[in-house]
C-alpha cells in the first residue's frame, strides 16, 4: 500500500503516539526498539491509525526520557541503529502509515558536544549557541515551569563563572536563537531525518526559543518569524510533510503558530484537555462549550491536535486556580498522583476504569474539530504506576499477551527499562492486546471500531462545529458538516440516564441514521426529536434528505407501524 501524496492528509489523520523504548523489545535486553516496533506495525494497522509519533529516539543520558538530546543525528544504541530507523520507516510506508517524530528544537542535554564546548571556555566557538549571564536576575518575568524541581530558569556554571538559561531542567541549557548558526543547525537536523524518510514532526516546547527583557519570554515575535522560516524551507523541499507545534498556551495565544497557514500545520489544543475531564466530572456540558466559544477560527489548511492522555502529566496549567483545586480534589486523591502542575495518570485509571466513561471521552475526542492523537496502551485501558518516579508512570511497557513481561520482552524481569504494569485491576495478566482481540465487546475492537466509523466521514476532520442548545445541560450535542456530509453527535455527561429534546427545525424530512451500525431512526418532523441516554452514552448519526414524495411514503409506513405497535400494546 502506497502513501496518500495529498498534502493535507493530517485533517483526516488519526495519530498514534509511543515510545520505542517501551512498545516491544526485539533483542531481549529490556529495551523496546526499531526492530521490535516493525514487528509490530501490523497490529498499529490493524487498529486503524495513520500516523506514528515517535517520542524522542535519539542519543540522551536519559534524565529527561530523551528530551535531554545529546546527539541529533543518532539513534539512541537500544533503540537500535539509524539503518534500523529506515527500515522501519520504510516497513510503515508499505502500510500505507506515516510517522512524524520530536523536533527538540529549545534545548539540549547538558552532555552534548555544543555545551560541552561551551563549557571550556568563554572564547568557545560554541558558546553562543547557549544564553549566559554574570547575574540570575535577567528575564524575571519569566515563569519557572518545572515547579516540583527547579527554583530558578538560570544555572551557575562553576568552569566559566557564568549563569546558563533554561526554561525547564538545569541539566538542559537553552539553545540560542539569536544565533543564526544555531537556526542554521536545527534546520540541518530537521533535513537530515526528513530525508531518510520522516513524515514531519512535532516540535517541542515551541513558545520559549527566545528571550526578551521585560517579557514573560514566551510567544515572541522573534519565535514566529524564526518558525514562518522554518516552514518555508520544509515546504520548499518536502510540501507533503507537518509540522505540529506543543505550545501549552490559551487558544488566542496558539492561533498565532498557525500564522496565514504559513506556520505551523497542526498545533495541540491543551486547554480543552482538562475540560472534557471536567465536563465529565461535573456532569456539565458548560466547560467545553466555553472553551471552544475561546478558540479562534484557524487557517483553512490547518487542524488542531486533540488528545486524552500522552506522555506528560495531565497538565492544569491553562485553568484557574479554582479548577485546578477541583480536578486535584477530583482525579488526583493522592499527592502522590500530583507531579509539576498537572496529575500524572493514565486515562482508565482517571476514570476508575469506567468503561462507559472511557468511550464517552473517545466519542469526543473522535468527534470534536481536529485530528485525534492516542496513547500507546490507552486503546486497552493499560494502568500506570504512581509510584515510578516524575512521569514515568504511564510510560510504563505495552501490555501485550499474559507471557511473562506481558509479552514485551523475553528478559529477566529485573532488566526491564521500567516495571510491567502488574495489579491486579491494570496487570498485563488481566489487560492486554492478545485477550482483547479475542474478545468481540472489549475496549481494543471497540476503538478499532469507532476508529473505522471516524474515518467514513470527512466531516470529522474538516467540518464546521455546530453546538445545539438543549432543554438538558448534562448533554453535549453538537452538528459537524462538510459539504454534503451532516453529522450529530450527542452525549450524555452524566452517570445518570438522561432525556433530551434536540430541535432538527431545518431537517424536516431528514432520515436519521445511527453511524456505527447504520440503523434508520425516524424521519425528522416538525417537532423536536426526543433522545433517551444511557448513563455516559452518546449518539452519532448522519441525517440524510429524502425527496418529498419518499418522505410521504416513509411517513405513511411509520404512523402504520405505530399504529400496530399500539394494537399490540393493547
Amino acid at each position: 500500500m502506497s502513501i496518500d501524496k495529498h498534502s493535507d492528509w493530517y485533517k483526516d489523520a488519526v495519530f498514534y503516539e509511543l515510545h520505542v523504548k517501551a512498545f516491544y523489545d526485539s533483542t531481549n535486553d529490556g529495551i523496546g526498539d526499531f526492530n521490535g516496533l516493525t514487528e509490530k506495525l501490523d497490529y498499529l494497522k490493524d487498529l486503524g491509525v495513520d500516523c506514528i509519533w515517535l517520542l524522542p529516539f535519539y542519543p540522551s543520558p536519559q534524565k529527561d526520557d530523551g528530551y535531554d538530546i545529546a546527539d541529533y543525528y543518532n539513534v539512541n544504541p537500544p533503540y537500535g541503529s539509524v539503518k534500523d530507523f529506515q527500515r522501519f520507516i520504510k516497513a510503515a510506508h508499505k502500510r500505507g502509515l506515516r510517522v512524524i517524530a520530536d523536533l527538540v528544537l529549545n534545548h539540549t542535554s547538558d552532555q552534548h558536544s555544543w555545551f560541552q564546548e561551551a563549557l571550556l571556555s568563554k572564547k568557545s566557538k560554541k558558546r553562543d549557541y547557549y544564553v549566559w549571564s554574570k547575574t540570575d536576575q535577567r528575564y524575571k518575568d519569566a515563569r519557572i515551569i518545572f515547579v516540583d524541581t527547579e527554583t530558578s530558569n538560570w544555572s551557575w556554571s562553576q568552569n566559566t563563572q557564568e549563569y546558563y538559561w533554561h526554561r525547564f531542567f538545569s541539566h538542559q541549557p537553552d539553545l540560542n536563537f539569536e544565533n543564526p548558526r544555531v537556526q542554521k543547525a536545527m534546520q540541518r537536523v530537521m533535513y537530515f531525518w526528513l530525508d531518510l524518510g520522516l513524515d514531519g514532526f512535532r516540535c517541542d516546547a515551541v513558545p520559549y526559543l527566545f528571550e526578551e527583557e521585560g517579557t514573560n519570554c514566551e510567544n515572541l515575535p522573534k519565535t514566529h518569524q524564526f518558525l514562518k522560516d522554518l516552514r518555508k524551507k520544509l515546504d520548499n523541499r518536502y510540501p507533503d510533510k507537518v509540522l505540529l507545534a506543543e505550545a501549552n498556551q490559551w487558544p488566542e495565544d496558539v492561533r498565532p503558530y498557525f500564522g496565514d497557514g504559513d506556520e505551523f500545520h497542526m498545533a495541540f489544543h491543551f486547554p480543552l484537555m482538562p475540560r472534557l475531564f471536567m465536563s465529565l466530572i461535573k456532569e456539565s456540558s458548560k466547560p467545553i462549550t466555553e472553551i471552544m466559544s475561546q478558540t479562534p477560527d484557524i487557517p483553512e489548511n490547518c487542524q488542531w491536535g486533540l488528545f486524552l492522555r500522552n506522555h506528560d502529566e495531565l497538565t492544569l496549567e491553562m485553568v484557574t486556580d479554582e479548577e485546578r483545586d477541583y480536578m486535584y480534589k477530583e482525579y488526583a486523591k493522592e499527592p502522590r498522583m500530583r507531579c509539576n502542575v498537572g496529575i500524572r495518570r493514565r486515562l482508565a485509571p482517571l476514570l476508575d476504569n469506567d468503561r462507559d466513561s472511557i468511550e464517552l471521552l473517545n466519542s469526543m475526542l473522535f468527534t470534536l474539530p481536529g485530528s485525534p492523537v492516542i496513547y500507546y496502551g490507552d486503546e486497552i485501558g493499560m494502568g500506570d504506576n504512581i509510584y515510578l518516579g516524575d512521569r514515568n508512570g504511564v510510560r510504563t511497557p505495552m501490555q501485550w499477551s499474559i507471557d511473562r513481561n506481558g509479552g514485551f520482552s523475553r528478559c529477566d524481569y529485573s532488566l526491564l527499562y521500567q516495571p510491567v504494569i502488574a495489579d491486579p485491576v491494570y496487570g498485563y495478566q488481566s489487560v492486554n492486546v492478545e485477550a482483547q482481540n479475542r474478545t468481540p465487546s472489549s475496549l481494543l475492537n471497540w476503538m478499532k471500531k469507532m476508529i473505522k466509523t471516524r474515518k467514513k466521514y470527512k466531516a470529522f476532520g474538516r467540518g464546521t462545529l455546530e453546538f445545539q442548545k438543549t432543554n438538558n445541560s448534562k448533554i453535549l450535542c453538537y452538528f459537524r458538516k462538510y459539504q454534503e456530509e451532516i453529522i450529530l453527535i450527542i452525549n450524555n455527561l452524566s452517570k445518570t440516564v438522561q432525556a433530551v429534546e434536540v430541535k432538527l427545525d431545518d431537517y424536516r424530512g431528514f432520515r436519521l441514521i445511527e453511524l456505527t451500525a447504520e440503523n434508520d431512526l425516524p424521519l425528522v418532523e416538525d417537532k423536536p426529536y426526543f433522545f433517551t441516554l444511557p448513563p455516559r452514552g452518546y449518539y452519532w448519526f448522519k441525517l440524510v434528505p429524502v425527496t418529498e414524495e419518499a418522505y410521504e411514503t416513509l411517513q405513511e409506513m411509520q404512523t402504520e407501524a405505530e399504529h400496530e405497535t399500539e394494537k399490540v400494546t393493547n
